[in-house]
């Protein structure tokens, strides 16, 4: 692609409606963007579109036999991803969301199998920061959430890193300043008896273990 990639400022604390707006037609126009979470940037799309799922797999280089995680606006959008929400993931919701906690469930035959990698799981955040969750709101509660980056590259934690990495291949950069980087989400798989801490990220895997 040849074309220059649109680059907003916006104030992730609390974003201008049209600039939210903005993004979200991006999207709903089968766009990818990147945006500021509370971890690193990441790159987000219509996870209902097929085909800006598969754009996103060609932004980032990424493998198929990867699945996309996502970000949900609140807890109700759950019940249209998950076929069972076991009472150790509700705990940790209670406890950890909204923040950087990946939570794997079992997957609805309607998720996509190109955001499961045929897997038959899903995993989701409630993310702790309100832009994100606005995004995920503008496309009936889901956004998709994977790295702004090129896969076995570092993940971006400015907008004008993420809109340097992927100058021509996505479409619009929401550049809410630096973010914290370091350590990604913590992903924890609750479809098994016995959660399982799969990446060790924000949250410790002994704060997991005790609630």
């Amino acid at each position: 692609m040849c074309f220059l990639s649109e680059h907003v400022r916006v104030d992730a604390v609390n974003p201008d409606p049209a600039t939210v707006r903005r993004a979200v037609d991006v999207m709903r126009d089968g766009g990818v963007i990147a945006f500021p979470t509370e971890t690193f940037y990441g790159l987000g799309v219509d996870p209902s579109q097929d085909a800006a799922l598969h754009r996103l797999f060609e932004v980032k280089g990424r493998d198929y036999r990867n699945p996309i995680p996502l970000i949900i606006s609140d807890r109700t959008v759950l019940t249209e991803l998950a076929s069972d929400i076991p009472d150790a993931a509700v705990r940790l919701m209670d406890r950890f969301w909204p923040g950087p906690l990946t939570l794997v469930f079992r997957a609805l035959p309607s998720v996509s199998s190109v955001i499961t990698a045929g897997l038959g799981t899903v995993g989701v955040r409630h993310a702790g920061n309100l832009l994100a969750r606005l995004l995920a709101e503008g496309l009936s509660g889901v956004i998709t959430a994977t790295s702004a980056n090129s896969s076995g590259f570092r993940p971006c934690t400015t907008g004008v890193m993420a809109r340097h990495h992927l100058e021509g291949k996505i479409d619009l950069v929401l550049d809410g300043g630096t973010v914290p980087g370091g350590l990604p989400s913590t992903v924890v798989d609750v479809t098994k008896d016995i959660p399982a801490v799969i990446r060790v990220g924000v949250i410790p895997a002994e704060d997991i273990s005790r609630t």
